[in-house]
Order: C-alpha cells, then sequence, then structure tokens
C-alpha cells in the first residue's frame, strides 16, 4: 500500500487553484487575505489533514515557543498552583509548557535542566531542589542569554528575575501568633539552610521570640527535608527535651501534619497540650482533625508573574534587562491546631 505523503500549502493551492504564498499568508494571518478567502484555505487545510511545520517555522524565527518548568514536587499544592498560574499566561501568550520535577534530587535536577537546555526551551522557570548546592546547571542558560525566572527557591549568585513569598514575615507572623495564644517554649521544625526560604523564615521564628523577650533555645530548632518521615522524627526528637515544647512552628503543611499524627498516637491533645502552625497551605490543612494553622502563599499569583517575566524577555530578548526580585505577600490562616479552648 503506497505511503500518503504529508499535506503541503502548495496541495492546498492546487486544490482552491491559488498561489501558495497566499495559502501560506492565510495560514499565519496575514490581515491582507480577507476574511472569506482565509476562512476557505482553513477550512480546506482542515479537510486534507494540512499540519503546519512548526519545526520549520520555529527555524525561521529561533523560537521553539516552549518554555520550561523546573520544580521540586509537582504533588506539592503550592507548586500545582504556581504551574496552573504559568499555564494561564503560557497559553494565551501562544507557548506550551514543559513541566519537570526534581524530586530534590541534585543529579535528576541537572539531567532535567541540560535535556531543557538541548532542546531549546525558550526560557526556563524554575525552583531549586533541596539538595542543590551547585548552581552550574542553570548558570549555563545565563551565560547563553537563554532567559531565566527562578521562584520560591532562588539563587542569588544568579543575574534573573525572581519571586518569592515574604518568608520572614511568614515566619514572623506564625511565631507570633502561638506567642500570642500563650506559647512560651516554641521549636521550630525547618528545612535545610542551604535554602533562602527556610534561613528567612527562621529568621522571622526568631525575631519574633526576641520582641515577646523569649529566649531563643536551640534544642528547639531542628533542620530536615520536610517530608512526612522527617516530620516524625523531629517531633520524637523534641518530646526527648528535658522541657518539652507547648508549640511547634513546622516550615511546611506536611511536617505539621505528620507532628500532629504523631502526638495523637501517643495520647498528646493539640492545640491544648502542643500547639501547631504549618506553611503553605497545602488543602489537606483544612480537612484534618484538628484543621492546621497555616501561612498562606499566592502559589497561582507567583506563576502568572513568572511566566510574564519571562515571555516579555523572550520576546525582547536583544534588549538590556533590569532584573526584579518580587516579593509576595503571606497570610496566616488560623484554625484548630493554634487556638486554645480558653473557655474550659
Amino acid at each position: 500500500m503506497e505511503k500518503r505523503s504529508e499535506t503541503t500549502i502548495h496541495d492546498i493551492a492546487r486544490e482552491l487553484n491559488i498561489s501558495a504564498s497566499t495559502v501560506s499568508r492565510a495560514l499565519n494571518n496575514n490581515p491582507i487575505i480577507s476574511e472569506p478567502t482565509r476562512k476557505l484555505i482553513e477550512k480546506t487545510a482542515k479537510a486534507m489533514g494540512y499540519r503546519p511545520n512548526i519545526l520549520a517555522a520555529n527555524f525561521r524565527t529561533k523560537r521553539t515557543n516552549t518554555i520550561g518548568v523546573m520544580l521540586p514536587l509537582i504533588n506539592r499544592h503550592f507548586f500545582s498552583s504556581v504551574i496552573s498560574g504559568i499555564e494561564e499566561v503560557a497559553y494565551d501568550q501562544g507557548f506550551t509548557v514543559t513541566i519537570s520535577q526534581s524530586n530534590d534530587n541534585f543529579e535528576k535536577e541537572t539531567k532535567i535542566a541540560q535535556t531543557l537546555f538541548s532542546n531549546r526551551v525558550d526560557g526556563l522557570i524554575v525552583s531549586i531542589g533541596m539538595q542543590t548546592t551547585n548552581y552550574d546547571h542553570l548558570k549555563l542558560f545565563a551565560e547563553k542569554k537563554v532567559p531565566l525566572v527562578f521562584f520560591d527557591r532562588v539563587v542569588d549568585k544568579i543575574k534573573a528575575h525572581k519571586i518569592i513569598v515574604d518568608d520572614y514575615r511568614g515566619g514572623f507572623k506564625a511565631a507570633s501568633h502561638l506567642i500570642e495564644q500563650g506559647g512560651k517554649r516554641i521549636a521550630h521544625i525547618g528545612g535545610p539552610l542551604n535554602l533562602k526560604i527556610y534561613q528567612d523564615r527562621l529568621s522571622g521564628y526568631k525575631d519574633a521570640l526576641e520582641k515577646a523577650g523569649i529566649p531563643v533555645n536551640e534544642s528547639m530548632l531542628v533542620h530536615n527535608s520536610l517530608t512526612r518521615e522527617d516530620g516524625t522524627n523531629a517531633i520524637k526528637r523534641l518530646l526527648q527535651n528535658p522541657e518539652k515544647p507547648d508549640a511547634i512552628f513546622c516550615a511546611n503543611d506536611t511536617t505539621a501534619l505528620s507532628v500532629i499524627l504523631y502526638l495523637r498516637e501517643k495520647g498528646i491533645k493539640v492545640p491544648d497540650d502542643i500547639m501547631v502552625v504549618g506553611f503553605s497551605n497545602e488543602p489537606f490543612s483544612e480537612v484534618v482533625t484538628p484543621s492546621i494553622s497555616t501561612i498562606k502563599q499566592p502559589g497561582f499569583e507567583m506563576g502568572k508573574k513568572a511566566a510574564e517575566l519571562l515571555i516579555k524577555q523572550i520576546k525582547q530578548k536583544d534588549k538590556p534587562v533590569r532584573y526584579k526580585t518580587l516579593v509576595m505577600p503571606t497570610e496566616l490562616v488560623i484554625r484548630e491546631s493554634s487556638v486554645k479552648n480558653r473557655n474550659k
């Protein structure tokens, strides 16, 4: 059986007895082609199974109209919200989005970055993994003038647009709330301190304690990768202190949940015995018992802003860029895990 060849603009031109240049202009929405002619050509192209040669078009424009997005974990609500924001803007601007997750693994992050670079993405939006302390794989984009935007977990050593939340203020709000609720021995389970977001959340926590005249007890500080298992191990360690905490500020909601589940298993009541506040406002925080007080981050808005900045850079690639660091506000969401029943 003879293999049917791909339909070209020349086939459409012969079918309609018009020039191939007219077909090309119509399919590219050139305004010199009348609306009736354009619609006829589009209808004929569709009926004949025509597919535009994207590779050829990209070769002419030197663009792939593809944005790479690399982030630690897709299954976290914050990151999925960022993706939704990116895709909304990218779709409207005619860009497709390639999404990859590093699982907080440095080697995987490096390979993903190299693959995206090799596939000639027009730009990259990235939040680095917890293990990342070397940035050569990202410096490559900057050195080759491929637009780069960081969000949430950023790299200060690379010149690029950065979009972050006010992690310091979030940590300060969380600790201040626990102090207002009567907390005196407030622990902090934070993330790895090679990432600035966890440095800032820790600083906010410490300053809230200092403002209230509560000394920071180093034995009340635990730093890990903030997984469910890490959260369980952290609360076990904190409960071994001679002075047990009466409140805990966790640097994410996953840790807060694992802390609450372990305390329940041990017959320790939340919030009556130990109050808990998380960070990120994951959907489960509202539906578990007790519901988890947390710090809300504007992920969707961060994603939209990241895509807007990146696409503007892509379209104005030859123009000088004044890089921005945008700081988005956080919001304290008070739920059951941090409010003691004053009526007892």
